[in-house]
């Protein structure tokens, strides 16, 4: 990702958006274009991807405009291509309109709310009983939503904004699969060109090597009873293959004459370079030229070959390139088409687009859910496996949320709409995964930085090359093959594939194991953590305290003590008291009617029960500061990082009560998982350092930073990055947001989207701890598969530029590189890091 030198954007008017690039054929061509657009006016970020054919810019409206980067894009020699609804034009607004009876009254909300200068257009729809709304230019969202909202309730009817267009997952999925669809008829013109030329480079390599692979031609074939028809059909067979791959002359000469070469000069060059020479010879043949050498020194087939191997590769790539979105399908395909949505007790099936926030909508046994919404009526069990990676259903009940996408396992539900299109949790986790794969990961950098300069220097090897050998006393066919062979052995795809590819496949593989990664440098960095700063509170406990030990005190026994202190607390809403109160039911207690209630903050609560007075809280609310054995028993409750309470009744001690945020299941084995991969783990947590230690215990952490409010939190992880480590915070994504933000990598738990994309660069969507292994996992794999690609990627350049350039001839009086198998070589370089990124779909991590 480049970063240009502007000193002051307005975050207010950054806008980001991913377009189609087409035209690129290598890495040289993705850098190039990521330098020029970062020259644009008012341009912070970009990012091309050749894996996708797309790029990414992220830019200033108020500086520049869509228009500008289009047109540098143009200028460079390439097309951008602006997708529906990213235009330079105000995003359009979608309003439920309600009190309409008839088309007179939407006729009547169109014409007036459309002369109305806040507008560029409105459009009314009675069947939908919704509206389309554009503000006009430099109308503010919020302006044009208060106008158009006022002047339909003077019309006498209700408008509600529901949400802007695009970005829904029906949205995203109509954008991708515009892309399939160019990707299949892109394969499809490929593939009809492809086979000719196989056919027509096959025929020819068969007529121009007969003699080197022992068969014999026809006399009136044969080269040396028939030069002229072998020199002529051998033309002939090489016309259709150049007319056929003219692109490559299209595209590659432009660009070389605007100074800017790429993979497709490189071939046009050298298989030009190639035709033209035996173009020449074939004239000289027939004019009666030195025959025999003319006839012997032909190079048709190697510029036919050429062009059927490298086209066969690209196709072969482009093929391999088509399955690195699979995950985002997968994603796409969770939303039904359909709802069945419940309007005066009578179901209704409507398209799924068509859901409203608001709507009532009733959900079967094995049916997903379309949006996002809580339950009304019913309980079941829903199988949330696509979004959080977890296998087990999760029971639901009235009042519980639901996600759409996710699936309905047993009984039937019926659910209110909350959050439809753009704002719902698959649309969002879609979009982030779309920003990932977009994104570029440091390790890059170098990749790029080469193949911006990579091809000019080749080329300028390959003719110093071939002049090199023609003073060294060599043939002018000698050096032309050694010259084809450089250029055609060094094109860059391989390296611009590199990294994006792997990128893309790991991304959308965590997407599917409920781990989001926000960019490439999160994917990146997540392996390479040192530390790992745990927040306690809902990151290494549940967040939600328990009643977790009951001890008599009294002669009363222990249920009816319960029950007292239960009851009590019944009218309180306290967390604590919400947990004495639902452990005193798990424990199949009976309430009874609490009398005179009142709660004092940060001590207590004290009432009437049964006809005694009960009074709960901590020591010196029940008055018992003074008794050493109640007092010791406290001691022992709070040395286990539990927070103890005692009841007493009638001024008598009688009960004592320990309520604990309880430790996650998993904690310790994933904290051991870190240390044995050499992970430093720490607590950092606002609580008193008794609880902290007890609970750091339990978790196996040996580093606790204990009673540290929420706002210098980050302050210790900026000192822990002081000392040379590389820091990764994991939080709720809520009071942990700054630590989450200051951390090299921020790890945010849970389902809570909102905050969590804000704040962290990995999302764990399961809220459990073991999708931290799993995000290191990951991390670490997509990480050695790039290496491995550009491994492959420079290597292949540094060991087949010597050799295409003859050194090994001219020291060891070894081999030279035909130019036909250096662009066989080239060709499958590019399909070997496809298919090596691709392993990344089966990545499995290893269990807790």
């Amino acid at each position: 990702m480049t970063d240009t030198n502007i000193k002051s954007i307005d975050p207010k008017v950054l806008r980001k958006v991913t377009m189609p690039v087409k035209g690129m054929t290598c890495a040289s061509c993705a850098a190039r274009i990521e330098k020029g657009v970062s020259e644009v006016s008012g341009v912070k970020t970009i990012g091309v991807n050749l894996a996708t054919d797309s790029m990414q810019v992220e830019f200033d409206s108020s500086q520049g405009s869509l228009a500008d980067i289009v047109q540098k894009v143009a200028d460079i020699g390439y097309e951008a291509v602006v997708p529906a609804g990213s235009s330079d034009e105000v995003e359009a607004l979608r309003f439920a309109i309600s009190g309409m009876h008839c088309a007179a009254c939407s006729t009547r909300i169109e014409k007036v709310t459309s002369q109305m200068p806040e507008f560029a257009s409105v459009e009314v729809n009675l069947a939908t009983e919704s509206a389309r709304v554009t503000p006009a230019a430099g109308v503010e969202k919020g302006a044009a939503v208060a106008a158009f909202t006022e002047k339909v309730a003077m019309l006498g009817f209700g408008a509600e904004l529901k949400d802007s267009e695009g970005g829904g997952v029906q949205d995203v999925t109509a954008m991708w699969e515009e892309q399939q669809e160019a990707m299949r008829e892109r394969l499809a013109e490929m593939k009809a060109k492809l086979i000719p030329k196989i056919i027509f480079a096959a025929l020819l390599l068969v007529i121009a090597m007969a003699d080197m692979i022992g068969l014999s031609l026809p006399e009136w074939l044969a080269p040396h009873s028939s030069p002229r028809t072998f020199s002529l059909i051998q033309l002939i067979l090489v016309i259709p293959i150049i007319w056929l791959g003219r692109d490559f002359y299209t595209h590659g000469f432009k660009n070389l004459f605007k100074g800017a070469p790429n993979m497709d000069s490189l071939i046009a060059v050298g298989t030009g370079a190639a035709f033209a020479y035996s173009l020449w010879g074939t004239v000289e043949i027939y004019l009666g030229i030195d025959v025999i050498a003319r006839v012997m020194d032909l190079y048709f087939e190697s510029a036919g070959v050429l062009i059927a191997l490298v086209s066969l590769g690209k196709f072969l790539e482009t093929r391999s390139r088509s399955h690195t979105s699979d995950a985002i399908k997968g994603l796409m395909d969770l939303t039904p088409d359909t709802a069945i949505r419940i309007v005066d007790g009578e179901q209704q099936i409507v398209p799924a687009t068509d859901v409203m926030a608001g709507d009532i909508l009733l959900i079967r046994p094995g049916e997903r859910i379309p949006v996002d919404g809580s339950i009304i009526e019913g309980s079941s069990s829903v199988d949330e496996s696509m979004l959080t990676g977890e296998s087990l259903p999760v029971s639901k009940t009235v009042g519980d949320s639901l996600a759409g996408g996710t699936v309905n396992t047993h009984s039937v539900l019926t659910m209110k709409a909350e959050h439809v299109g753009a704002d719902t949790v698959l649309s969002r986790i879609i979009r982030v995964v779309q920003d990932a794969q977009g994104s570029k990961a440091p390790i890059a950098s170098m990749a790029d930085t080469v193949s911006l300069y990579f091809v000019p220097i080749v080329m300028c090897i390959a003719v110093l090359s071939g002049i090199a050998w023609l003073v060294a006393g060599a043939s002018f066919p000698f050096a032309l093959r050694i010259f084809v062979a450089v250029m055609v052995i060094a094109c860059p795809c391989a390296m611009g594939l590199a990294t994006p590819t792997s990128i893309m496949v790991a991304t959308g593989r965590g997407a599917q194991l409920g781990v989001l990664f926000k960019n490439g440098t999160a994917l990146e960095q997540t392996g390479r953590i040192q530390t790992v700063v745990f927040d306690k509170t809902g990151t290494i406990t549940h967040g939600k305290p328990e009643l977790v030990h009951v001890e008599s005190l009294s002669g009363i026994d222990e249920i009816t003590a319960l029950a007292y202190a239960a009851s009590l607390e019944s009218v309180s809403e306290h967390p604590l008291a919400t947990a004495i109160v639902k452990g005193a039911k798990e424990r199949g207690v009976a309430l009874l009617d609490a009398k005179d209630a009142t709660a004092e903050s940060g001590k207590g609560i004290y009432g009437t029960v049964d006809d005694k007075s009960i009074r709960v809280g901590n020591a010196s609310y029940a008055g018992v500061e003074e008794n050493k054995d109640v007092l010791a028993r406290m001691n022992t409750q709070a040395q286990q990082g539990r927070t103890a309470l005692v009841m007493t009744v009638n001024d008598e001690p009688a009960l004592l009560l320990a309520v604990a945020d309880t430790i996650k299941p998993e904690a310790a084995a994933v904290v051991d998982r870190l240390k044995k991969r050499d992970v430093s783990v720490v607590m950092l947590t606002g609580d008193n350092s008794v609880t902290a230690a007890a609970m750091a215990k339990q978790a196996g952490i040996d580093t606790v930073i204990s009673e540290v409010h929420p706002e210098d939190k980050s302050d210790t992880i900026a000192s822990l990055q002081k000392q040379g480590q590389l820091v990764a915070m994991v939080g709720d994504g809520i009071n942990d947001a700054p630590a989450l933000a200051t951390a090299d990598v921020g790890i945010a738990m849970g389902t809570g989207i909102d905050v969590a994309v804000e704040a962290g660069d990995v999302v764990l969507m399961s809220g459990e701890l073991t999708g931290i292994i799993t995000a290191v996992e990951l991390s670490r794999a997509a990480v050695t598969n790039i290496k491995q690609n550009l491994f492959w990627a420079f290597g292949y350049n540094t060991l087949g530029i010597p050799i295409a350039m003859g050194l090994l001839f001219a020291l060891f009086n070894g081999p030279t590189l035909s130019p036909m198998i250096a662009g066989g070589a080239m060709a499958l370089s590019s399909v070997s890091v496809v298919s090596n990124a691709l392993r990344l779909r089966w990545f499995k991590p290893q269990d807790v």
